[in-house]
């Protein structure tokens, strides 16, 4: 059983079902009111604070839960929820070795996550964001990498054979030093001239998808 308490006088439980129905406050309310004289009253005050406590219930878990300030989850899925972007929580995690070989990742997001030696072979990453991530020794052979983000990645020594990077994003200190690029496809990448001058000097081959020459999508001269 998780417990988040919301204020010094309030304390909201949950379990694996549902979280439990708040208590009426209808003991709370002052002596007099249960005097004959004044029982009709009481009894409309108890009604709306009944009809007031159950809006508020409702409506106070649903903005709790939108705001994340109300969170209960069994342990053994801690590390699931990823939105639209998969079943797993991958930004900013540590995932080196990871395999994730021909898995479809579409908008993926591995924000700041450690990527060292993870095999990328064949996965879609369509629109992936590998922002400020160690893509160090990745594989990414034959991955679906268009309009992936790159920007601030480190993806020294990583292996791109094959890779469709049509209008990915490499804007910052992206490195690609070392990084296998046969065949690989960088049309419509905006790569600074140190960069794509870097990778001309050992690039060859024709992607396989799109049949487009890599030295031609990189503009080498």
């Amino acid at each position: 059983m998780a417990i988040l308490s919301v204020s010094t006088t309030a304390t909201i439980f949950c379990s694996k079902s549902h979280p439990q129905k708040l208590n009426s406050t209808k003991q709370y309310l002052p002596k007099q009111l249960k005097s004959p004289q004044l029982q009709p009253l009481h009894r409309k005050i108890e009604a709306h604070v009944e009809i007031a406590i159950d809006s508020l219930a409702k409506a106070g878990l649903a903005a709790l839960l939108s705001t994340s300030l109300f969170f209960c989850v069994d342990p053994a899925f801690a590390f699931r929820g990823g939105g639209p972007y998969g079943i797993e929580v991958t930004r900013g995690q540590d995932l080196t070795g990871k395999d994730f070989s021909g898995k479809s990742l579409i908008k993926q997001d591995f924000k700041t996550s450690i990527l060292r030696q993870v095999n990328f072979k064949g996965a879609k990453l369509l629109g992936a964001s590998f922002f400020d991530a160690d893509l160090t020794g990745a594989d990414l052979s034959d991955a679906d990498l268009r309009g992936a983000d790159f920007s601030l990645a480190n993806v020294t020594k990583a292996n791109l054979t094959n890779a469709n990077l049509e209008g990915a994003s490499v804007t910052g200190n992206t490195s690609f030093k070392g990084t296998v690029i046969t065949g690989a496809d960088f049309t419509d990448v905006q790569l600074r001239e140190d960069q794509r001058e870097l990778l001309c000097k050992t690039a060859d081959g024709v992607n396989p998808t799109t049949g487009n020459p890599t030295r031609e999508t990189l503009l080498c001269k």
